[in-house]
């Protein structure tokens, strides 16, 4: 049987969106996309191409109007207007989500050793602005149920049939003796933890963290973790930054009076303020949540 990516690309997909968004973000189902579910609206089309072992495989992200437009809302930090329709910001937003998504799913992949995956390569092909009736065409739909802060935000994953069998846990699909496809009934596919490496022998922390993980979770103790501060952020042209030299001034978002944010592993945790300590830069908490909340966005709960 194929190695099945469904984990990997499920988790890869919810823990980016809540890094590269610091919001929580979860994918609770994956369904067979029908025709009457599909809603009438635009959507950011990115055609991305693997490139793997068994040859090439190409896939089509659809983000709908509603989701697009909080990707880049939240991407800007939610400062501004909430944006009721695509525009090329929110395109050129969602294509570089897309794209570090593919990255994040290539790198777990290739971290895991797969024998008939070998070193898995994606490439963007085109993003375009499209009407959902677009996705009618495409065979193999599939939409994910993606949940920030607890709000539904539908992404929608069109997959050709070279992937399928590497998919089978979401798709239902075998390859046969004679190397076809064969497709099994469609059902709800629902989230589950990636429980161990394609050898089995080793835990993966989500099963140390299971059931009365009270000591397992001291086994993690010990593990590093990088602690960085957010001063503030904000979007720049490509042909501002060529521009900057030594000695410019940045204007960023954040006000001198507002938090700075705490991040481990690039993940959102709380809020502080700066302080001097024995002549070094330190940071007094202002906020955060309890161990239990910590260790949900840190992916480890």
């Amino acid at each position: 049987m194929a190695s099945d990516l469904s984990n990997i690309l499920k988790e890869e997909l919810s823990n980016t969106l809540e890094q590269l968004l610091s919001k929580n973000a979860s994918i609770d189902n994956v369904n067979l996309l029908s025709e009457d579910s599909i809603e009438r609206t635009q959507c950011i089309e990115v055609d991305v191409k693997f490139d793997f072992a068994a040859g090439t495989s190409n896939w089509s992200f659809f983000i709908p109007t509603i989701s697009a437009t909080k990707f880049e809302y939240f991407m800007l930090g939610g400062m501004g207007d909430l944006k009721e329709h695509i525009d090329d910001e929110i395109a050129d937003a969602v294509n570089e989500i897309i794209s570090n998504i593919c990255g994040s799913i290539s790198t777990s992949t290739n971290a895991q050793n797969f024998p008939d995956i070998g070193s898995l390569k994606f490439e963007i092909l085109n993003s375009s602005i499209v009407e959902s009736s677009v996705i009618i065409s495409k065979k193999n739909s599939y939409e994910f149920e993606l949940t920030m802060d607890s709000e539904r935000l539908p992404v929608i994953i069109s997959f050709d049939e070279v992937i399928l069998p590497y998919m089978n846990s979401i798709t239902g699909a075998n390859e046969n003796s004679n190397g076809e496809v064969q497709l099994a009934p469609a059902q709800n596919a629902p989230v589950q933890k990636q429980q161990s490496n394609p050898k089995g022998d080793e835990l993966s922390i989500s099963s140390l963290l299971s059931e009365n993980s009270a000591y397992n979770l001291q086994l993690l103790f010990n593990i590093k973790l990088k602690l960085s501060v957010r001063l503030g952020t904000k979007h720049f042209l490509l042909k501002d930054i060529l521009r900057w030299d030594i000695g410019e001034i940045i204007e960023l978002d954040q006000m001198v009076n507002e938090p700075l944010e705490i991040l481990v592993n690039g993940v959102k945790i709380g809020e502080g303020e700066a302080v001097i300590v024995e002549g070094k830069f330190g940071l007094k908490v202002k906020s955060i949540g309890n161990e239990s909340l910590r260790l949900n966005q840190l992916g480890l709960e």
